[in-house]
Parts: structure tokens; C-alpha cells; sequence
């Protein structure tokens, strides 16, 4: 068992002890290692040279969570995020606005105002939003950060859906497109506010030294518009994130150090202190320092295959359950008291508890035999997966701890979001009757 697994199962029999899991009251849960943010963070900026000027940027799509995002900031984090919602989680977090950058595809006026209004950098997606911008601008100046994404077209990774450079992405302005590249110098020789260039190539399945290649084409055109404007205009590079992470083990691979090397190699422009760099790193920061853990309800078998009915499936690992090819999960068999199990295992399906056939978290996995009482950890889940739950059949949102181990090895937690009631979903659904609303119509 490895040192991370050992801190899991330490972890989770301290929350079976204090009832943070308990089969009757809290059936299912999200633990955030607060002590491994701390730690990667620390590996982030540490894969860049001191004196160079990077400001690391969480996207905060990955765990939008208020108290995580608060823990990232004092960590030294900026923000990055892309919707009016995760702006407003970003500023309860205690982020300054400057230390915010706004990326969205299909941002409002109205959002580009308050962003604007508030100072916050923000990176136009197309040419309609950059003439929105003017707009604005012409009524009200700002200080907010002003740039363009442009997709730098380099292709994709082995998975479609999180690789944002192909020839046809909805995200940014294609840069090799018939006519784009001129039409993005003229716009940033009409406008001297414009002063960044963004970029971001993808993440999980893209292959390190291809987002290094999207973004060295991205430091090209950066250095194209200051050779052709004969002034030093853009002066900072958004570079995105998309580091990929190791579901196969809990070994950390790759790490900052080694996407650093391959931009190096790639892009050493960034490395000569002429530019200002920005990072947008999520996923990588936050899936290894998370888990969920669920208790087992029934088991059956079917078939002849073994199938246990957990409380944790497409609400809190939905795309798993939706593309497990693309988004496999490691599934660790627990006792009722946190303790892994061992020995002999047997094939056998881990299922969720939504009604649909596809809600299964493991297919055929062979894991030492689950029975009724027994917990299931899902390591790797600190992104994406319990902080942003799919309220499929009305499914309750699973309360989420923080939690440190002391160096004496007590394990302290921090609620981090308390555990959805009845009430508050009755209230998220609307709890007032239509038939109650409005008169009945009389009968002709």
C-alpha cells in the first residue's frame, strides 16, 4: 500500500469514527486533503524560475467551492473562471479582482461590464466579443488586463472533448484560418489596450509536448505582433493549463517540473523574462487531492457476476459513468470501519445508485468482494467530480470535508459544504404547486 493510500485510509476511519460517514445519516462524502493542495501548489510554482513573472491562476471550473478556492488563494493563487458564477465564488473567496482572469466563450454585456468595471483581466474569444469590448470601453475605461484567445490549431489528444486546439474548436480565434492572422494584427494595431495573447490546448489525453507546441506558436504571434507594430505592445501571454493527471496510481505523473522542461524546449521565449506569463492549471491541482467514499447499500448477483449498489454514481462521477473509456476511476474496497480490505478478489460491478442501466462506476473490476456495510473510496475525485454534482433524480449534493493529518497523524476535518437537505432541493426545485399559482379556468 502506497504512503498516499495509507493517508486515505487513515483519513477515512478517522470520518467513520466521527461520523462524517455513517450508513443511516451520511451514506455518501467528499474529502479535500487541504495538506496536499498546499503541496502541489508549492510543485507548481516551484516548476518555474524565481524572478520569472507568473501569476498561477486556478481554473476554478475544477472545484468551484468556496472555502478550496479561499485555501488556493492563501496558498498564493490567483483565479481563473468562466462564467458569471464562478466569478461571484471567486470574489466570496477573497480573491482581488486583479487577480482574476475571466474566460468564457459566451460572455454577456453584462458581464463584460462588471468584469470590466471591477478590473479583472479578461480574454475575448471572438472577433463580435472584442467589438463588444470596444463598446464598452468607449463608454467607461478600465483597468482590467485586455487579450485575445487565439487557437493555435496544432490538433488534438486522445480525447476530443477536453482538446481545444483542433482545426475546428469553438474556443478562441483560429489562428491559421484564411485571412485570421492579418485581421488579428490589425486589431491589435487599432487597439493599444490590447496587450495579452491567451492560449490553452487542452488537458487530460493531450500529450505534454503538444500543448507546448500550441503555445509556442502562441509567443510566435505574440513576438509578430510587436515585430510588426515596431513596439513591445503585448507584454504578458496567457499559456492556459491542462497538465494531465495519473488515474492509474498515486504516483504524480506528470508533474510541473516536467511540462515546464517541454516548454522550454518549445517555447523558450517565455523563459527570457519578456513576458509576463499567466497559468490556468485545475484538474492537476486538485483531482489527486480529493476522494469520495460511498457505502455499499445491497449486493446481488446477476448473471453470475457480483454487482454492488453504492450510494456514489452518475450524481458525483458523471462523466465515468458517461465515458468510462475516457475517464476511468480506481475503486478501493473499505470494511464499515474504513479499513481496505484484502485478499482474494472476484470480478464484479460497482454500480450508483440513478436509475439507468449505464450507472456504474466499475464494470468487471476485480476488488476484493464487496458486501452490504462495506465503503467504496474512489480516489482521484478532487476535481470535477463531488464539487460539481449532476442532480440526477433529484439526488441530494454529498456534504464535503477538508481535512489535514497532523504530524502526530490526527486527523482534523473542516466542512467544507454541508450535505444537501430536503428542503433546500425542494426550494432549488420550486416547492409552490402550479395548481396553487394561478386560478383554475373555468369550464366552457
Amino acid at each position: 500500500m502506497s504512503r498516499t493510500a495509507e493517508r486515505r485510509e487513515r483519513i477515512l476511519r478517522a470520518a467513520v469514527e466521527q461520523g462524517l460517514l455513517d450508513p443511516d445519516a451520511a451514506v455518501l462524502a467528499g474529502f479535500v486533503d487541504l495538506d496536499g493542495i498546499a503541496e502541489s501548489v508549492a510543485a507548481l510554482h516551484g516548476a518555474f524560475p524565481d524572478g520569472l513573472p507568473v501569476r498561477h491562476a486556478f481554473a476554478a471550473k475544477a472545484n468551484c467551492l468556496i472555502p478550496v478556492l479561499e485555501e488556493l488563494r492563501l496558498n498564493g493563487m490567483g483565479c481563473e473562471v468562466a462564467s458569471a458564477g464562478e466569478l461571484a465564488q471567486a470574489l466570496a473567496a477573497g480573491f482581488d479582482p486583479a487577480d482574476i482572469v475571466y474566460d468564457a466563450p459566451a460572455k454577456t454585456r453584462a458581464e463584460l461590464e462588471q468584469a470590466l468595471r471591477l478590473g479583472v483581466a479578461v480574454n475575448a474569444d471572438s472577433f463580435q466579443e472584442l467589438a463588444r469590448i470596444d463598446r464598452l470601453l468607449a463608454a467607461r475605461p478600465s483597468a482590467s488586463r485586455l487579450g485575445i484567445r487565439v487557437n493555435p490549431q496544432v490538433g488534438g489528444g486522445a480525447i476530443a472533448a477536453m482538446s481545444t486546439a483542433t482545426s475546428t474548436s469553438k474556443f478562441g480565434i483560429p489562428l491559421e484560418d484564411p485571412g485570421n492572422r492579418q485581421r488579428l494584427l490589425d486589431a491589435y494595431r487599432d487597439r493599444p489596450w490590447l496587450t495579452w495573447v491567451h492560449t490553452h490546448v487542452g488537458s487530460q489525453g493531450c500529450p505534454l509536448d503538444l500543448i507546448a507546441q500550441g503555445i509556442a506558436r502562441a509567443v510566435e504571434f505574440a513576438e509578430e505582433i510587436n515585430e510588426t507594430l515596431g513596439h513591445r505592445q503585448v507584454v504578458g501571454i496567457d499559456i492556459g493549463g491542462g497538465l494531465p493527471v495519473n488515474f492509474r496510481s498515486d504516483e504524480v505523473t506528470p508533474g510541473f517540473d516536467a511540462y515546464a522542461d517541454r516548454l522550454r524546449a518549445h517555447a523558450p521565449a517565455l523563459f527570457t523574462g519578456a513576458y509576463e506569463i499567466v497559468t490556468e492549471f485545475g484538474r492537476s491541482l486538485l483531482a489527486e487531492n480529493g476522494f469520495t467514499a460511498a457505502y455499499v447499500e445491497y449486493t446481488k448477483t446477476v448473471g453470475g457476476r457480483p454487482v454492488a449498489i453504492t450510494h456514489a454514481g452518475a450524481q458525483v462521477a458523471t462523466r465515468t459513468v458517461f465515458a468510462p473509456d475516457a475517464w476511468p476511476l480506481r475503486v478501493d474496497a473499505h470494511d464499515a470501519r474504513g479499513a481496505a480490505k484484502h485478499g482474494r478478489t472476484t470480478r464484479q460491478d460497482v454500480a450508483g445508485p440513478c436509475c439507468f442501466a449505464g450507472d456504474l462506476l466499475a464494470r468487471n473490476r476485480p476488488l476484493p468482494l464487496l458486501d452490504v456495510g462495506d465503503i467504496v473510496v474512489l480516489p482521484d475525485t478532487g476535481a470535477y467530480y463531488f464539487s460539481t454534482p449532476f442532480l440526477y433524480n433529484s439526488l441530494p449534493e454529498p456534504a464535503v470535508h477538508g481535512v489535514r493529518v497532523g504530524a502526530d497523524g490526527r486527523v482534523t476535518f473542516r466542512l467544507i459544504r454541508p450535505a444537501q437537505t430536503v428542503e433546500q432541493l425542494l426550494a432549488a426545485a420550486g416547492t409552490r404547486p402550479l395548481a396553487a399559482a394561478a386560478p383554475a379556468l373555468p369550464v366552457p
